[in-house]
């Protein structure tokens, strides 16, 4: 390590660590790094806490937290061969077949050692390996949190507290010589369970029983109960020690003894390798692609149909936040989707940034404005966004419908759906399904395998088969994700995805532009007032075709119904009848049917002949016949009509219900100005102020990159040398504790700092900043004057201006400290 002694504190241990292998514990355990620690000690001391040491816990793989859990329950310190002994046992057969298992813990244990060291939850050198008190304590058994191991305290642990004379009896039934004191009566009962030969003639005696009894025990939990008067089996192990009282009722079975009925092993099964993920089947990667970038295409369509639909204002925010689940229904029947589905295209969506909240007093969603620039982007480029944002969301759809810690309903779009982890696992099995062969597509359990092997605590409730946990469940939703945005195409992964994980969007939308079909400027008009895209139409073709006609069914092949409400939304957004006889003129490689150029006529015909305008609002005709049978028609009751002329109705609603109710007694009335002239509205006109994506909540502090982790290293070993450093006390002054500032007087800081500008030396100097922080620094004075000293920091490497008023007091260095 660098050192010729063996390290006796952790502090030590990372004090003789080179730079390179502290920022490696930096990078791995970036909370270490907020606030950046004043030195080794506080560093050392941080990376003792119980929330930091729970964290790099839970980012350790299944086998580096089994040699941790060894460890937690080997002697403290412990040689490496003690370690490997209680991952491979003693070689004696436990009834457990493993295979080449041993071999395999024997490649990997070293690679395991290094990891736990490299992140400070192991220190010393291999014939002395200490895990940290606050893991061994996290990681050994006791009654409250029993160990994953399986396995109990030890006997002198068991014992604490039991009576000498019981004591003394235990030994005389195990056939033991009896000692003077406690301690040498646990020594010796200690000896005989560790003792094989000694361990086995006891076992010999035992009834066939109480083997059994030790059975059910040996792989844990330890604990059973008894009655007040057990059976003689059990009384058998507990009149020998192997069986001790816990409490009245229960008893365990000591640690020394489980470990010989293991053969010497702490887990019953150790996983040295990683589950391999195993191929479910095997496909041709250019259907895969093919595949993939078809779905891929309909999601970039299914997004931008979902915010059409909104683009005049979409559903109403609940006031909790979030979208109602009436309104997730009728997005779901909008979009021909699930309720899932669809709460998945939403959230994604707004993960982009192309939806959010309008602000305005009755709150509504609608699109933002990024949504017309990325409806401007080619299909591969606008899917690219849509990817890119999925994968960095920590915002989970799967969640919805679900219930919060306080049992309320998770809605779409609403608070507490972010998981922190989403992004991580999303990430990581993608990078799975991108080791395997192009083509092939992964059993889903055996990716969900791999994840909980690779951060087992954070899985901890689960075991083989069971994706009730939040991990396994986000996986499987990650699986079922990329199916829908043609992230994967078949189950296996896309060479376009590939692409987007290795080069970035832009060469993804390059693999996929190929793929993609190209837009059609034509469609087929039929007779029965339809019109048929036979693929993907070009922009203002299908913006065109949306507001004169309503999509009747969706597939290889679009299908558009013309009808009089269609046509009168297109006159309605200020076209005339020719120019919707020239557009499908224009677009349609079939002749114009005449049943459609009717319906044109008629409803142009009809369209404003009724003029609609706010008084609260009026109805005004030129025809006093068609005011007349509005009158008379009861369907009028509810807008509470009177005629102010003859030409004239008055109403006491708003001009859209009055607009509204018209339309649907069959009329087709047209909005008007104050000034008398057509109101024309334009569809996508609402749009919300300029928004930003929502941000990802992340899981805990940023991993620093290279220029932070070199600050933060120098930084600390600047400010361990300076509170390290050998220095001079003055004769009369007391001692100083370790740690604290020198204290002087203004005259003695004034002329120890003077003293040392004029012999180029360094000193040791206390200082208090600005905001009452106190340090301690070693500088060289090089210039005093005006009340300030300017001079060569060590500890910050740069040259510095202090005022001499800060500098709580100064010592001059050693003389060994001083070179």
């Amino acid at each position: 390590m660098g050192t010729t002694t063996p390290p006796r504190t952790l502090a030590e241990a990372l004090r003789a660590r080179d730079d390179e292998s502290l920022a490696g514990l930096l990078r791995a355990r970036p909370d270490l790094l907020t606030p950046v620690p004043g030195d080794i000690t506080q560093l050392a001391t941080r990376a003792g806490t119980r929330a930091s040491v729970v964290r790099a816990l839970e980012h350790l793989d299944r086998f580096a937290l089994q040699t941790a859990e060894a460890l937690a329950v080997a002697p403290d310190p412990a040689p490496y061969e003690t370690l490997l002994g209680l991952l491979t046992g003693d070689g004696r057969d436990d009834g457990e077949h493993r295979g080449g298992a041993d071999t395999a813990i024997g490649d990997a244990l070293p690679a395991a050692l290094d990891t736990l060291r490299e992140q400070a939850l192991v220190w010393g050198e291999n014939d002395r390996l200490r895990l940290v008190r606050t893991a061994r304590e996290l990681l050994a058994p006791s009654p409250q949190h029993p160990s994953p191991t399986g396995l109990g305290p030890t006997v002198a642990e068991a014992t604490a507290g039991m009576s000498p004379g019981r004591l003394q009896e235990i030994l005389a039934a195990a056939g033991l010589p009896t000692t003077h004191d406690p301690v040498s009566a646990v020594t010796s009962l200690s000896a005989l369970f560790t003792d094989r030969t000694r361990m086995g003639e006891l076992l010999d005696t035992a009834p066939a029983e109480a083997l059994s009894v030790l059975d059910r025990l040996v792989w844990g939990p330890p604990y059973g109960e008894v009655t007040p008067n057990p059976t003689p089996p059990v009384k058998w192990l507990r009149d020998h020690g192997l069986l001790l009282p816990v409490s009245t009722r229960t008893v365990v079975l000591p640690r020394e003894a489980a470990l010989h009925l293991r053969a010497g092993r702490a887990h019953r099964v150790p996983e040295p390798r990683p589950p391999a993920v195993e191929a479910v089947a095997t496909r041709d990667p250019q259907a895969v692609d093919s595949a993939a970038a078809g779905q891929a295409f309909l999601a970039v369509g299914t997004v931008e149909e979902l915010l059409k639909g909104w683009n005049g204002g979409g559903p109403a925010i609940l006031r909790a936040g979030g979208l109602s689940v009436r309104d997730l229904k009728r997005t779901a029947t909008a979009l021909d989707v699930s309720e899932p589905v669809a709460a998945f295209w939403t959230e994604l969506a707004y993960a982009a940034g192309l939806l959010a909240s309008d602000g305005e007093a009755d709150e509504r969603y609608a699109p933002t404005p990024a949504y017309d620039d990325w409806a401007e982007l080619p299909a591969q480029d606008r899917w690219a966004r849509l990817a890119t944002a999925w994968l960095a969301a920590t915002r989970t759809p799967g969640l919805i419908g679900g219930q919060d810690a306080k049992g309320r309903a998770l809605s779409a779009l609403g608070p507490d759906l972010d998981r922190s982890a989403a992004p991580e696992i999303r990430h990581r099995i993608l990078a799975l399904l991108a080791s395997l062969e192009p083509g092939t597509a992964p059993d889903p359990e055996t990716v969900l395998a791999r994840l909980r092997w690779e951060r087992p605590l954070r899985g901890a409730s689960a075991s083989a088969g069971d994706t009730t946990d939040l991990r396994s469940r986000i996986a499987l939703w990650t699986l079922n994700e990329s199916e829908l945005l043609g992230i994967t195409g078949r189950g296996a992964l896309a060479a376009h995805t590939r692409a987007l994980l290795d080069s970035g969007p832009a060469e993804a939308a390059a693999l996929l532009a190929p793929l993609i079909p190209e837009p059609l400027d034509h469609v087929l008009l039929q007779a029965d007032l339809t019109a048929v895209a036979p693929g993907p139409l070009e922009r203002p073709l299908a913006d065109m075709l949306s507001a004169l006609a309503d999509i009747e069914s969706k597939g290889g092949a679009t299908v558009y119904r013309f009808t009089p409400g269609s046509v009168r939304r297109a006159l309605d957004a200020g076209q005339s009848a020719a120019d919707l006889h020239a557009f499908l003129a224009a677009h349609s490689r079939t002749p114009v049917p005449q049943p459609l150029s009717y319906l044109i006529d008629d409803v142009a015909r009809r369209h404003g002949h009724l003029r609609i305008g706010a008084a609260s609002s009026y109805v005004r005709c030129d025809d006093e016949a068609v005011l007349n049978e509005i009158l008379a028609d009861r369907r009028s009751a509810a807008l509470r009509l009177r005629r102010l002329a003859p030409t004239a109705l008055a109403a006491q609603v708003d001009p859209a219900s009055l607009l509204e109710g018209l339309r649907e007694m069959g009329y087709a009335p047209a909005a008007e100005s104050a000034e008398g002239d057509v109101l024309i509205t334009r569809a996508g006109a609402r749009r919300t102020p300029p928004r930003t994506p929502p941000v990802p909540v992340p899981e805990g502090p940023p991993v620093p990159d290279a220029t932070l982790l070199g600050a933060a290293v120098r930084a600390i070993r600047a400010g361990d040398t300076a509170a390290t450093v050998v220095r001079k006390d003055p004769a009369d002054a007391p001692a100083a504790t370790p740690g604290s500032l020198p204290r002087t007087t203004s005259a003695e800081t004034l002329a120890t700092v003077q003293a040392a500008a004029m012999t180029g030396s360094a000193i040791w100097i206390g200082y208090v900043n600005a905001d009452g922080a106190a340090s301690q620094r070693v500088i060289a004075p090089v210039r005093v004057e005006g009340g300030f000293v300017t001079a060569y920091d060590h500890t910050a490497d740069e040259v510095r201006t202090y005022p001499l008023h800060r500098i709580t007091g100064v010592a001059e260095l050693a003389d060994d400290a001083a070179h």
